[in-house]
């Protein structure tokens, strides 16, 4: 994967307004103006391949606790979940009692919430394609979909009370989020999937995309996902996001997924030959580094 200085978006200082967003493994994002906080997902515990595979699952709050100081996450105003798989739901429960966050999303995530202990008014079961505003942001949950091959679909209809397999956690409805900061916008495509036309009309200068599999698939897949995705909300940078193995603890730096599961290689091959098509910047997401993501874009006209 790229490692020299030229890939990696510089860390970004504090300034009144300014959005700064974080990475933090997986498709979870610190999304903070100084003011309000946002976070995507919020998945830290990373059980293990075995733990996953064989045996059953449950968040690690002293993890969770570690992650949230690391990331100087205190208080957050809502944790949007993109879909209830595991390694996206798992640990948002937690995160949102520990922020005083609402969580957002499906009613499966919703479920999950409760199996959490979440109160009913700390759980807000999103509509796809209604805006909602969190002090200067504008978020907007919009219809999306899975890449394949797609495992535990169908959606969580009680709560879940772990710890369990990871087969409860099944996916419910699948977004992407569009993001409205200051005149900006950014996309954050949790999944390397997509649904054909949903973001048509959305603007977004940065788009970070969800890479899991995605050198997996046919060469055909992987340009209608850049067209329904990048292309349909007019990015001018890219960075991968999904691309870390899940199943190692955050404490160690992150690492590609294994090679039988992603060829991270052939995909930011294609991703940087598509850019460089396009005029599209592909750049690294910097873990656990506030960025500021719009750095040396110029606004649009």
């Amino acid at each position: 994967m790229p490692s020299g200085s030229e890939w990696l978006l510089p860390s970004a200082p504090a300034l009144p307004g300014r959005l700064r967003v974080t990475f933090l493994g997986v498709s979870t994002l610190l999304l903070d103006d100084g003011v309000t906080a946002l976070l995507t997902d919020g998945f830290f515990t990373r059980p293990g391949k075995l733990r996953t595979l064989a045996g059953r699952v449950r968040p690690d709050l002293r993890v969770i606790d570690e992650c949230l100081r690391r990331a100087g996450i205190s208080r957050l105003a809502a944790v949007l979940v993109l879909h209830s798989h595991y390694d996206h739901v798992m640990d948002a429960p937690a995160v949102a009692a520990r922020t005083g966050a609402v969580l957002v999303g499906s009613a499966s995530t919703a479920a999950v919430g409760r199996g959490g202990g979440l109160p009913e008014e700390r759980i807000l079961v999103a509509t796809a394609g209604a805006a909602l505003t969190f002090g200067g942001f504008t978020v907007t949950l919009v219809e999306s979909a899975h890449v394949p091959p797609h495992r535990f679909d169908g959606e969580i209809t009680e709560p879940v009370v772990p710890p369990v397999r990871v087969g409860a956690y099944r996916m419910g409805a699948c977004y992407s989020l569009h993001v409205a900061h200051g005149g900006r916008g950014l996309l954050v495509q949790a999944s390397a999937g997509y649904a054909e036309n949903t973001l048509a009309g959305y603007d977004a200068d940065v788009a970070y995309l969800g890479v899991g599999t995605l050198g997996r698939q046919t060469a055909e897949y992987r340009q209608a996902y850049w067209a329904q995705t990048v292309a349909a909300v007019g990015a001018r940078r890219v960075l991968p996001i999904h691309w870390d193995d899940f199943w190692l603890p955050l404490a160690r730096p992150l690492a590609p997924l294994p090679a039988i599961v992603e060829d991270l290689d052939a995909t930011l091959a294609y991703l940087t030959a598509r850019g460089a098509a396009d005029g599209v910047e592909l750049r690294m997401p910097t873990p656990w580094q506030p960025t500021d993501p719009f750095l040396g874009l110029p606004a649009r006209p």
